[in-house]
């Protein structure tokens, strides 16, 4: 199974089709405003109250530009530093590979009183990104998300819709229907008369994962970030789930990008008050938990650390497209997004929606596997102001929005009707007589088929432009011969404005 069959779901339509589905659902819209929104509200105000916020997020993005610079230096620094403290370092360049490190590592690990090997795992993108879980299931091994959101897509048979809150389109009652279904099939079902209250749905959840936490011999774990001089990995999360992974099983996994490492230890300072601030809202996260290597009488007995490529190294080889690597998950983008807002997570069929997604997926997957979503933005720039690393993602996307176009001409033998329209308007505008005859033909036959002010649909291939636009009619008059019309001679040389202004 490749990378981009993995980051790209299979069998996902385009952007723009999943899109007019997603639309079309007056719910997923609601559920959506009103999570995005309250979420909105928290960063402004908890950033707000750092007065040096903005030189954090300068001070982050060179460190990341630094750390991408010389990303293999401090990616064998922590190779050095993770195996000093007891450690396994292992390298994987794409999926494949990483499914099989990992599924090997469980079977030599892992047992349970049921018979069947299983473990445990604490939220990680980079495992939903390779697709690990079936990986898993392909060998007989069954992975238990414990991440509450997480548990709530895996009972629903769902797909995460959100980095940071991955079941973010379910709402209470949507979520209690799927416990009292599901949970049952998966282990404790959930109590009689479970009602939609969140504390309930909390203790549910508790309940069902406990025994999972003190039976399971393995968990596998993302990571937030991990320091190259000390070997230090980083998780933080807010249910407390992933304390209970990282410190029970006998074995910890962690699967991480390899863009995740930082130089120091002392970077953790920045970062750590721009994450949680970034993507809950809060001050602090509840949990942050660090862990170097192993420690005798304390934590897991055995420590890996599986460092995933999948596509990251030819990203790292594009100067302008790099940038999306500095990513640190925290969702601010998302939140921010008009078109995410209305559209979901499922519309860009990838582990990585919105923004961030619609710049790292394509350039994960080839751009030619993930096409439309670069124009899965209206390059309003609010996710550039809200990036705490500063990732300048509408330039970013007007860059892969050529790259996509090069590609799909490279790919087709004929022209586009785009093509075409470019090339045309490219000859007209390149000639002052061409340019001035084609506005008097536009005027005249926008005056022939306008309706009470205003033009209606447009013929043939323009109807796609004219179903969601006004299409405004054209001025009676061009510049062109507004300017003829009423320049003056001004000291008998040379034309002026009406005004009289000479030239410049």
């Amino acid at each position: 199974m490749s990378g981009a069959d993995n980051v790209v779901w299979l069998g996902t339509p385009p952007f723009p089709q999943a899109a007019r589905t997603a639309l079309a659902d007056t719910q997923l819209r609601a559920n959506l405003r009103r999570a995005t929104g309250t979420i909105r509200d928290k960063r402004l105000a908890v950033a707000a109250e750092l007065e040096d916020w903005e030189e954090l997020r300068e001070t982050a993005a060179a460190v990341k530009r630094h750390t991408l610079r010389h990303l293999d230096h401090h990616l064998l620094r922590l190779e050095k530093s993770v195996t000093a403290a007891g450690g396994v370092v292992h390298w994987a360049a794409d999926a494949a590979e990483a499914n099989r490190i990992v599924t090997s590592l469980v079977q030599a690990s892992a047992g349970s009183d049921t018979g069947q090997p299983e473990v445990v795992k604490v939220k990680s993108m980079a495992t939903q990104e390779i697709g690990l879980n079936e990986a898993l299931a392909e060998a007989g091994i069954r992975a238990y998300e414990t991440d509450l959101a997480e548990l709530i897509v895996q009972l629903g048979r769902d797909r995460p819709s959100h980095i940071l809150v991955p079941a973010i389109h379910r709402n209470r009652s949507e979520i209690r229907e799927i416990f009292r279904r599901e949970m049952g099939k998966w282990g404790r079902p959930a109590p009689e008369g479970l009602s939609d209250d969140p504390r309930d749905l909390a203790e549910a959840a508790r309940l069902h994962l406990r025994e999972k936490f003190l039976r399971a011999k393995v968990a596998v774990s993302g990571a937030n970030f991990a320091a190259a001089d000390t070997g230090t990995v980083v998780v933080v999360e807010s249910e407390g789930n992933g304390r209970m992974c990282l410190t029970l099983p006998e074995t910890l996994i962690t699967v991480m990008g390899i863009e995740k490492v930082l130089p120091s230890f002392a970077d953790l300072e920045v970062f750590l008050q721009l994450l949680p601030r970034s993507s809950t809202g809060e001050r602090m996260n509840p949990y942050t938990s660090l862990w170097t290597g192993v420690t005798e009488g304390d934590g897991p007995r055995n420590f890996h650390l599986v460092l995933l490529d999948n596509g990251r190294t030819a990203t790292l080889a594009d100067d302008v497209g790099r940038q999306a690597l500095a990513c640190i998950r925290c969702s601010a983008c998302l939140n921010v997004c008009p078109v995410y807002e209305r559209t979901g997570g499922h519309a860009y069929g990838s582990v990585y929606p919105g923004p961030i997604g619609a710049v790292l997926t394509p350039q994960l997957v080839g751009i030619e596997n993930a096409a439309s979503l670069p124009f899965a933005s209206t390059l309003c720039g609010a996710c550039y102001d809200a990036c705490p690393v500063k990732i300048n993602i509408p330039e970013v996307l007007v860059h892969l929005r050529a790259e996509a176009v090069e590609a799909g001409r490279r790919n087709r033998r004929l022209p586009t009707t785009e093509a075409l329209a470019m090339k045309a308007a490219g000859a007209v505008m390149s000639s002052p007589g061409r340019l001035a005859a084609a506005q008097k033909l536009a005027a005249l036959g926008a005056r022939l088929v306008a309706r009470d002010g205003r033009i209606g649909a447009l013929p043939g291939p323009f109807a796609r432009w004219s179903e969601s636009r006004d299409t405004p009619l054209p001025p009676r008059e061009t510049f062109r011969a507004w300017w003829r019309r009423t320049r003056t001679p001004v000291n008998g040389d040379g034309p002026a404005t009406a005004e009289g202004e000479g030239e410049r």
